[in-house]
């Protein structure tokens, strides 16, 4: 197997892996989407609140709230040594939120959560969780925890998750006389005219849509559009819970982990069977 990275930030990546199959990447990008832990409100007790928002509507609108993430200082709840409903230091964080409109109306935000963790804080300090018109008061205690997004979406630690076939765009030179029609038809711009030859100028941008090969005159027509097949372009956007990079390393580890249970079971089925025969 071969990856390259092609893109990167602070939280996107986009790689290049080659030398595997679409089982592989698609069981990398559903661990991605489902069992890499983040942190996420889980519980809010609503002390007081006039707005006029329900406590569900605000508990809700404070879930879906991304969270930085440590996943070396918390535990997730299930594999917790305190064993406890009501959780511990290790394997909760607790928030404060405590605002009133004393003289006219205001907008509380996810800047405003106070956190016993320092570390642990909302990824963007600008996130509305409601209006407070002047006398109203909101003031409340949530309690945030590890979880997993095949529980719950507020716990995927990515917005986005996809991968495609790497592009292979075949130009017959011999056959296109550079009319356009492709350049001009294709939405993401991959195509450019360059004298009187076509050329590819964005390869990776390609949508595998074929728009080109269908407006070419030429019969057959004089652009090929196909993929690899065993080398893909895997895009990832995180939330900000965790670094990207971050993110493709514990889905790796886990898919590790279930390969291993996967193979364990099979060997005690084939043990099984040989034993009744």
């Amino acid at each position: 197997m071969e990856i390259k990275v092609l893109e990167k930030d602070e939280n996107t990546m986009r790689l290049l892996i080659k030398g595997v199959d679409t089982s592989f990447v698609n069981a990398l990008r559903r661990n991605v989407l489902a069992e890499v832990p983040c942190m996420a409100i889980d519980e809010v007790v609503i002390i007081e609140n006039s707005s006029v928002f329900h406590d569900e509507i605000i508990a809700h609108r404070l879930g879906l709230i991304p969270l930085k993430t440590d996943l070396e200082s918390y535990n997730l709840p299930e594999e917790c040594a305190c064993k406890s409903e009501f959780g511990c230091n290790l394997c909760r964080v607790t928030f404060t939120l405590d605002r009133e409109a004393k003289e006219g109306t205001i907008t509380v935000y996810s800047g405003e959560l106070v956190s016993e963790n320092p570390n642990i804080v909302p990824v963007s300090d600008a996130i509305p969780i409601v209006k407070l018109a002047k006398g109203q008061r909101l003031r409340l205690e949530a309690y945030a925890r590890l979880g997993r997004g095949k529980d719950h979406a507020k716990w995927q630690p990515v917005s986005t998750c996809a991968y495609k076939y790497l592009p292979k765009v075949n130009i017959d030179a011999k056959s296109c006389d550079a009319c356009g029609r492709c350049v001009e038809i294709c939405p993401k711009k991959v195509l450019v005219k360059k004298g009187d030859r076509i050329e590819i100028r964005d390869l990776l941008a390609c949508t595998l849509c074929r728009d080109c090969a269908d407006a070419c005159p030429k019969e057959p027509p004089a652009i090929e559009v196909g993929w690899e097949e065993n080398a893909f372009i895997f895009s990832i956007e995180s939330t900000g819970a965790l670094p990207p990079e971050r993110i493709m390393i514990e889905a790796v580890k886990i898919l590790k982990k279930q390969l291993k249970e996967f193979a364990s079971q099979i060997e005690v089925q084939r043990l099984e069977r040989t034993k009744n025969n």
